[in-house]
Order: structure tokens, then C-alpha cells, then sequence
């Protein structure tokens, strides 16, 4: 009993990353397909770096026949390829890899991190045209919403941008989008694309508006103190 617990230690195990349990059916995979793969993943993690179609029939229980189809068949799916490289004793060596496979699974991540993107902006541009209805007092026109749809989808604001651009205008008192459309503008030529960076670029200004405030009233108190003109009193006396 304890030698087959050994032996079925030793015998290691198969790494099978999770989105392709989650998503092979999106690559277009069977089950079938997907059990194959799975078994060639264990032979060649396990050292078999090209294992003989009939070592995986003894495996997957079928002909030898209907292995090699088997492999065939992910091949043409574009899964897994067959790499010919030089080992150590410059002899060439085949065996198989799983390249397609990895680069299918990171792109299909990508593609539902990019659907989960979308999502969020389209709920955020609602709670964006709210915001505007509110520190306007009143409901945006056809012209309004596709102006800001403009922003949005056309020049690629981001939303966080076009807050802040409304938030500058509601403090000038300017309920007009051509204003904040000018403020977006300025930006983008300063190339400011983020509230931190607003943020940043205001506080510069605001230090430079400081700074010559100080040497205006350091102008001030350098200037001579005009003299009283006395006669001026006198001669209305």
C-alpha cells in the first residue's frame, strides 16, 4: 500500500490553467478535445516532449488511429504545434507546443477585460449625463448629449477629465458645453489627460498667481510715498 501511494507521488502532477476549463469551448474545443489536450499536457510535463501517438491511445483508451486524428484535429484547431529544435548533441528533436494555446487564452482575457471596461464606462457616460442635468438645473438637448457622446467616444476622454473640466466651468459660473468644450481643449494641447494631472497644473498656477502676487506687493512697498500736497489745502482755504 505505502509503495503505490510512493509511486503515485513520484508520479507528479498536471498544471491545467483554469481559463481553459472556463473558456475551451470558446476556443472551440469538444470535451473530447479538451481531454486530449489535458493528457498531452501530463506526458509532456512529465518529460514526453513528442510522445508516440500509441502512448496516448493506451491513455485516452482508443486506436492508435484515432489518437494521431486526435492530435491532428487541435492542430487544425490551432492549439498546440509542432516545434523542431537542436538539443544539446546537435541532433534536431520535435515536440510540441502549446504557444497558440496560451496566446488564444490571454487574448480571450483580454477581450472580457476589455467587455468589462465597456460596461463600466457605459454606466459611468449615464451617471456623467446626471451630472451635467444637475449642475445645469435642467435636461441636455439632442446637440448637448451628442457632444458629449463626442467626448466620449470620438476624442477619448476620459470621464474623470470631462468632470473636472464641468467642475472649472460650474466655478466660472459657465453653464455652456462650448466653454467646457474649450477648457477639454486647452487641456489636450497641454497634454493633460487625467484629474491628478488637472490637479497638479492648478496648483502650478495657482503657486505662479502667488508668486506674482508677492512681487507686486513687494513692488508696493518699494515705491516712495507720494507727498501730501499742503498748498493745494491752503490755497482752498
Amino acid at each position: 500500500m505505502a509503495e503505490d501511494l510512493i509511486k503515485w507521488i513520484k508520479a507528479g502532477q498536471t498544471l491545467i490553467p483554469n481559463p481553459l476549463l472556463m473558456h475551451y469551448k470558446d476556443l472551440g474545443l469538444t470535451n473530447t478535445d479538451l481531454v486530449v489536450l489535458i493528457q498531452l499536457l501530463s506526458l509532456v510535463e512529465n518529460g514526453q516532449r513528442f510522445p508516440d501517438s500509441q502512448l496516448l491511445a493506451e491513455r485516452l483508451d482508443v486506436s492508435r488511429e484515432e489518437a494521431y486524428k486526435a492530435i491532428h484535429q487541435l492542430m487544425t484547431k490551432k492549439i498546440i504545434t509542432i516545434e523542431t529544435s537542436i538539443n544539446e548533441e546537435g541532433k534536431t528533436q520535435d515536440e510540441f507546443s502549446f504557444d497558440l494555446l496560451y496566446e488564444k487564452l490571454v487574448y480571450l482575457q483580454e477581450e472580457q477585460l476589455k467587455t468589462v471596461k465597456k460596461e463600466k464606462e457605459e454606466l459611468s457616460s449615464k451617471d456623467l449625463y446626471r451630472l451635467f442635468e444637475e449642475e445645469f438645473g435642467r435636461g441636455l438637448s439632442a446637440i448637448e448629449i451628442q457632444t458629449l457622446d463626442m467626448w466620449l467616444n470620438e476624442d477619448d476622454y476620459p470621464i474623470e477629465l470631462i468632470e473636472a473640466a464641468l467642475r472649472e466651468a460650474v466655478l466660472s459660473q459657465v453653464y455652456s458645453l462650448k466653454y467646457i468644450d474649450r477648457i477639454l481643449l486647452t487641456w489636450e494641447k497641454k497634454n493633460i489627460r487625467t484629474k491628478a494631472q488637472v490637479e497638479k497644473e492648478s496648483k502650478r498656477h495657482r503657486q505662479n498667481q502667488s508668486d506674482k502676487s508677492s512681487d507686486s506687493e513687494k513692488d508696493e512697498e518699494d515705491k516712495p510715498v507720494p507727498m501730501y500736497n499742503w498748498l493745494k489745502n491752503n490755497d482752498d482755504a
